[in-house]
């Protein structure tokens, strides 16, 4: 048989090609005579985040809820929530179902927290739900990763 030299010929070209620029360093970038001013000093780095382990079971939270409106074709409602559990919530989930004068549920909404809800932190949530029928009264729902969520409804944070 015949073997073709010129493949691994080429191949070992652009392997050196290759190699040569990746190890090339840039020419270091001149430096002026002239001394930086002391005012410009650049901010100490940030904290480094702390885990907190996330709830197991029970978790508990304040609500703080906002007169749903009417945006468009959705209905909007404004929620404030405030995590008073001693560790993180895991992917909290909030459900929204909304119920006509007969009470038949005739619409619903979600929204997903997907980052770790830290103990004491208060977030703005909104949830968008499609309006069909007549929506009258809703409720709420809450859970999260590891299990549920008890909530009590607040008027202001303390």
């Amino acid at each position: 048989m015949h073997r073709s030299v010129f493949a691994p010929a080429v191949a070992l070209l652009f392997c050196a090609v290759i190699v040569s620029t990746a190890f090339a360093q840039a020419k270091p970038a001149a430096q002026s005579s002239a001394p930086k001013p002391a005012a410009q000093t650049s901010p100490p780095p940030a904290a480094p985040a702390k885990f907190v382990a996330p709830v197991k079971g029970v978790a508990t939270i304040e609500v703080l809820r906002g007169p749903s409106k009417k945006v468009g074709k959705e209905l909007v409602t404004p929620l404030k929530i405030r995590n008073t559990s001693k560790g993180s919530i895991a992917l909290l989930k909030i459900d929204e179902l909304w119920y006509n004068k007969k009470r038949d549920m005739v619409t619903a909404g979600d929204f997903r927290y997907k980052k770790p809800f830290m103990p004491g932190e208060i977030i703005d949530v909104e949830i968008h739900s499609p309006i069909v029928g007549e929506p009258d009264v809703s409720q709420l729902t809450f859970t999260h990763a590891n299990g549920k969520v008890e909530f009590k409804a607040v008027k202001k944070f303390e």
